[in-house]
């Protein structure tokens, strides 16, 4: 059992919550509560190690007898000292330390469907973004640069378990573009010169949402092929980037359902 909170493995999940630097370092990230860390064994992700403590739930309890019978390294931790190093309010007594994903990036042959969250800097709008791509089907999440890190802990709970679901890659704006061959790519904007309703969202397809501060950056408006709009009577000058993309992703769910 752990018992002092300048254990390595502690010393380690403080690193991880800080920079993106820290991470790609250490080669991990963190997964805090219950339901994040049977996601993760659910899909099969490699884990680096596991602590609970006491306090957890018999759902916690019962999910870290899976996890020592599927041959991931537990270890108990006191309920004060695993508190400390949380990130949520309430401690559930589970928190694992996660690989950072290995393989390479998806080439455009096989992709239709690609989300580019560009300049989104809340993570909770990254996370809901990543959730509904994951929900629409998209294949991969390209994240440019001056998006925040996918990885950071609270874009990982906001994603609840999307993040082990879809393919999220950190790339340069040349990287995108060369990953785009072959793919429209529709940039979501006021200025959008189509009502999304009408644009054609059948065909293989990278969508682009900006920030709800700054909107896209140059280098996604150079990239784009067509800026689309959201239809609001009501007159609200914009929405929540999560739920602009959301709405998008869904319509290309519905335009796919119906060809």
């Amino acid at each position: 059992m752990i018992i002092s909170p300048h254990n390595p493995r502690l010393k380690l999940i403080r690193a991880l919550t800080g920079k993106p630097k820290e991470r790609r370092e250490a080669g991990a990230f963190l997964a805090e509560g219950v339901r994040l860390v049977d996601d993760a064994l659910a899909a099969g992700w490699p884990f680096e190690y596991v602590l609970y403590s006491a306090e957890t739930s018999a759902r916690g309890k019962k999910l870290v007898e899976h996890l020592r019978a599927s041959g991931v390294d537990v270890e108990e931790v006191l309920p004060d000292v695993l508190r400390s190093v949380g990130e949520t309010g309430t401690s559930q007594g589970v928190l694992a330390v996660l690989k950072l994903p290995q393989a390479g990036c998806p080439q455009s042959e096989g992709l239709n469907f690609v989300l580019i969250p560009d300049q989104i800097r809340d993570p909770g709008n990254l996370g809901t973004l990543i959730r509904s791509a994951a929900a629409a089907g998209a294949q991969a999440i390209f994240i440019p640069p001056e998006t925040t890190d996918p990885f950071a802990p609270k874009v990982v709970r906001a994603g609840m378990g999307a993040h082990f679901r879809i393919r999220i890659c950190s790339l340069g704006w040349e990287e995108i573009q060369s990953r785009l061959s072959g793919l429209t790519t529709f940039l979501a904007g006021a200025e959008g010169q189509m009502v999304c309703w009408k644009a054609n969202f059948q065909q293989p397809l990278a969508l682009i949402v900006g920030g709800e501060a700054d909107g896209a950056s140059e280098p996604a408006r150079n990239l784009a092929n067509m800026v689309v709009n959201i239809p609001m009577p009501g007159k609200i000058e914009s929405l929540n980037a999560g739920v602009a993309g959301a709405v998008l992703m869904f319509e290309v769910v519905r335009q796919r359902s119906e060809a």
